[in-house]
């Protein structure tokens, strides 16, 4: 939330990664990486692009960042520590305190080491530009501006000071940036922000997104082609240790979530230590869960160390009513919490993360049953609905090797049991040059229809014949001239699977392929072939398709076409 026709970049830093081996934050390493990021950041600004002008100018004479973090309820987790307590809301409150606060004194130090900056709106007021590097708006600025980092630092005295190392380093770092900031000013006019981090947050390892909790310990995550995959929480395991169980009870009690998808009943927990692991869903199989004004009040504890808002979705349990949704809103007004927004368990028809409604009854280490879906109902005024069959994993198959005015092709016909064609390869000319595209992609339609049920002679029929270049003689003395690719291919396959030729193929095997008819075993020798039956005389080719015509009575005929070329 900032000014009109502006933008800022965003980073963000997962939390556990400063989380020292006895559960302690690191805050030294901490303020060192906020340094770092807000140098980059600002460096950012001044190369990158953007989509309008007004937005330029923006950029440029406020330069705002967008420094935030991912993670804090495995954070939490890690540490022992509730999400919905005034400890987890110390600590969150505490490091967003030590964010903000370096971040702004990063801010202060590049402002005070480089030159003065040009404004890029000509109507900001030069004279009261200031006299440092930093953002040339803060001249315009400088005294709201100021005010509001001594609101900064009033927040960080209002910190518990139980967790001294974390709350003291704020009011520290808040101290400092209110006295360099008045004499040396500012980079950015903003440096923090609470993204979701929604992405990123997978990229980065993190186990909860932005300020999140924990969604569940064991959730389902639903995927756009279809299937799901199973979210377990990290973080459990190293929280159990960090408790003093041991590890037999910490095998039990994984076993337990694993099981029932909630920790409610595990065998050797103990009931202080339950709300560690609540959640922002409900088990089915449990009754706890993070209340919408857990979800508010972590809000409200973070929000005056920030720059600008929150990215943080309230979750409301599915039985919530209007008023409780109502009540949220006016309680996160009431608390000054810059945006909210809410979300009502199940209120979509598809839901990305859900919990297993089966999770008392079902072993949650294993996918859900996939169900087939229901069959669509006919359309009257439709074609009728074909059922597709498949080809075995393991099949037989034929492979037929052709040329045609020296186009040489492969055609590899996969086979049913019973010996019939399923399927269709054609291998054609170079890897992926248009024409074998083109024959890869007519083959796998070829092949569904088949196994669709379309008739191999109504396929023959129709694209033998056809009439395109490549066509020349062929070879294969059975066809001999071919007008076309497809006319070669499908009147092969109209010789090999229609008229039953294809028997042949198979006389030399020991045992006949699982199908066939029982004639298959006793072939012994080839047919005869068309040269053997037809008397050729003087070969003449038809003046139609080129093939070879033969003597029949006084006339000839194409033995390709069937056309007569008359009568002497």
């Amino acid at each position: 939330m900032f000014l009109d026709n502006s933008s800022c970049n965003l980073a963000s830093f997962n939390l556990v990664k400063f989380l020292r081996e006895d559960g302690t934050f690191d805050v030294v390493r901490f303020q060192a990486a906020v340094r770092l990021a807000i140098i980059a950041q600002d460096i950012l600004v001044d190369h990158s692009g953007y989509p309008t002008e007004k937005i330029a100018q923006n950029s440029h004479d406020y330069r705002p960042l967008g420094l935030g973090y991912a993670n804090l309820g495995a954070l939490l987790l890690q540490m022992g520590l509730p999400y919905d307590s005034d400890e987890g809301r110390c600590v969150a409150a505490s490091i967003t305190a030590i964010l903000g606060g370096k971040a702004y004194l990063t801010s202060v130090e590049i402002a005070k080491s480089m030159p003065v900056l040009q404004p890029a709106n000509p109507n900001l007021q030069q004279e009261a530009a200031c006299t440092t590097g930093a953002f040339p708006g803060f001249g315009l600025n400088r005294e709201a501006f100021l005010d509001v980092m001594q609101m900064h630092l009033e927040a960080a005295h209002q910190l518990r000071p139980r967790y001294s190392e974390l709350s003291g380093t704020a009011i520290d770092v808040w101290t400092k940036v209110c006295e360099d900031g008045r004499e040396y000013g500012f980079r950015n006019a903003q440096t923090t922000v609470l993204a979701p981090t929604g992405t990123i947050a997978f990229m980065m390892d993190a186990g909860t997104t932005g300020i999140e909790p924990m969604m569940a310990l064991v959730s389902y995550k639903k995927l756009v082609g279809g299937g799901s995959v199973i979210l377990t929480t990290d973080g459990v395991l190293p929280a159990l240790e960090l408790l003093g169980y041991s590890a037999e009870e910490v095998e039990t009690i994984s076993q337990w979530i694993s099981t029932h998808g909630t920790i409610e009943g595990a065998p050797s927990i103990k009931e202080q230590h339950l709300s560690i692991f609540d959640c922002a869903m409900k088990p089915t199989s449990g009754k706890r869960s993070i209340s919408w004004q857990g979800h508010l009040k972590m809000m409200a504890a973070t929000q005056p160390f920030l720059s600008g808002a929150i990215s943080k979705t309230v979750n409301l349990p599915e039985e919530s009513s209007v008023q409780d949704i109502m009540q949220a809103y006016i309680e996160s007004w009431k608390l000054g919490v810059k945006a909210v927004a809410i979300y009502r368990d199940n209120s979509k028809g598809t839901q990305p993360v859900t919990l297993n409604k089966d999770a008392g009854n079902s072993d949650l280490s294993k996918p859900a049953a996939i169900t087939a879906p229901e069959p669509e109902p006919a359309v009257i005024d439709g074609p009728p609905r074909a059922n597709r069959n498949r080809l075995p994993v393991e099949r037989a198959s034929v492979t037929h090797k052709f040329s045609i005015a020296n186009h040489e092709g492969y055609l590899t016909v996969g086979l049913y049991p019973n010996g019939q064609p399923g399927e269709i390869f054609l291998k054609m000319a170079k890897e992926g040059s248009t024409i074998s595209g083109l024959m890869d992609a007519f083959a796998t339609a070829v092949s569904l229809a088949l196994q669709h049920g379309v008739p191999l002679k109504v396929l023959c029929d129709k694209f033998a014949h056809m009439r395109f270049e490549p066509s020349g003689w062929t070879g294969n003395q059975e066809i001999g001239y071919a007008k076309s690719l497809m006319d070669y291919i499908f009147r092969w396959i109209t010789l090999r699977f229609v008229e039953g030729e294809q028997l042949s193929m198979f006389a030399g095997l020991q045992t006949p392929l699982a199908g066939l008819p029982k004639t298959t075993a006793r072939i012994t020798q080839e047919p005869p072939t068309i040269t053997d039956q037809l008397d050729f005389g003087d070969a003449e080719t038809c003046s139609i398709c080129g093939g070879i015509t033969y003597v029949s009575g006084t006339c000839r005929r194409c033995g390709t076409c069937g056309v007569s070329g008359g009568c002497s």
